[in-house]
């Protein structure tokens, strides 16, 4: 029993839940950095309102996941992807073809919210929700279309802009997806929705997670690699001056990073069925951490190697470890909505980090000292956890 196994007698759900991670790269901070420039000329925003703007909308789109995600509890996944898509088509279409900077501003948002919210949501609940033995395995596995666009699309947009504006290579993309998921959606394996839509008055019965404080425990934990990544990409030039190292070395290494979310994905999955989330979860931001010591300790080159390769390793390992602690925590059943409540928190993140860390540096902290903080904060997550890891262990 193992990923053979997996892709012999469930390579339908897999490429639903596959694809729709691939799709995701629309809305993702990475592929909408490849354009920024443009967009930013043609909405008629300087530098730093884009990043303004950026921020607001991508916090926005935060609170609509948390609104809207619940949802795929008792929507049928195939009505739920054709609403996202229709969703996702219907901002680029406002990003790329709106006079006004207001209207493609909301097509940004509604792309951030439909791409990096909803998409990687239907992915990653369709694999939690569907697997039980190989459960770690199928969210390894589903992870890596994210994975693939990461290490693909930059190259490849990069090079099609050489023949294509830029808003005809979103276009051209979103076709290419768009007869991609034609065919799923027309004769794939679609699930049912697990339950049906409650009654208003029972919308109260389920799970809260805001409200629970074994919840707010476990998030640090969680929320460590979203944060502390998204600072190292958007200051990497900061990050690789102060370090003594160089931009071309990190471009090298971010290629590190994406190969080294492979094996973090696949031993992750496979560690996850074999070990259990529960001890996974202590031990899956070691490299991590490691790397944060090599950085603050010598620096240079291989302080800019071990941060991505460390980071990648990580990354590659949360979300079958994260998605299979949030289920036995939560059960599968309200799945949907608690993962929408830790997606947005981790959009909130992504869109509040820059800014917290941007400010840190305006007063004069060095990116190291900043790698100190980073490494207290995954000590500080590590610890807190702790007691919501035992209580899940003995009750397993």
């Amino acid at each position: 029993m193992g990923y053979r196994t997996l892709l012999r007698d469930h390579r339908g759900l897999l490429a639903i839940a596959c694809l729709a991670m691939f799709t995701s790269s629309l809305g993702q901070s990475f592929f909408i950095g490849l354009f920024q420039v443009p967009i930013s000329e043609r909405l008629g925003l300087s530098a730093g309102q884009f990043g303004t703007a950026y921020a607001l909308v991508t916090i926005a789109a935060g609170f609509a996941v948390l609104r809207v995600g619940p949802s795929i509890d008792w929507v049928a996944p195939r009505r739920f992807a054709l609403l996202v898509l229709s969703g996702l088509a219907c901002g680029i279409a406002l990003l790329t073809t709106s006079p006004w900077w207001w209207l493609g501003l909301l097509g940004l948002g509604i792309t951030r919210f439909c791409g990096q919210g909803m998409m990687t949501h239907l992915g990653n609940t369709l694999a939690g929700r569907e697997f039980s033995s190989l459960r770690g395995r199928a969210l390894g596995l589903v992870s890596m279309g994210l994975m693939v666009g990461e290490m693909s699309l930059p190259p490849l947009m990069a090079g099609l802009l050489i023949w294509l504006g830029w808003r005809e290579l979103w276009w051209l993309f979103a076709l290419i997806l768009a007869c991609a998921w034609l065919p799923l959606l027309l004769w794939g394996p679609w699930p049912r929705a697990p339950r049906a839509r409650p009654a208003r008055g029972e919308r109260g019965n389920g799970p809260h997670p805001f409200r629970e404080s074994r919840f707010w425990r476990l998030l640090p934990l969680l929320m460590i690699l979203p944060v502390t990544m998204t600072g190292l990409f958007i200051y990497q030039a900061r990050l690789t001056q102060d370090l003594g190292s160089t931009l071309g070395v990190y471009a090298l290494a971010l290629t590190g990073m994406g190969l080294a979310k492979l094996p973090g994905a696949l031993l992750g999955g496979r560690w996850v069925d074999r070990l259990g989330p529960v001890r996974l979860a202590r031990l899956y931001l070691l490299p991590f951490a490691l790397a944060l010591v090599i950085a603050i300790t010598v620096g240079g080159h291989p302080g800019v190697w071990a941060l991505m390769v460390g980071g990648g390793l990580a990354m590659g390992a949360q979300e079958p470890i994260a998605t299979s602690v949030l289920i036995r925590n939560w059960g599968i059943e309200h799945l949907g909505t608690v993962r929408a409540t830790l997606s947005a928190c981790m959009v909130f993140a992504t869109g509040i980090a820059p800014a917290v860390l941007g400010i840190a540096l305006d007063l004069g902290a060095s990116f190291v000292a900043i790698l100190v903080g980073m490494l207290v904060f995954l000590a500080s997550g590590w610890w807190l956890a702790q007691g919501v890891l035992k209580e899940l262990k003995v009750a397993r």
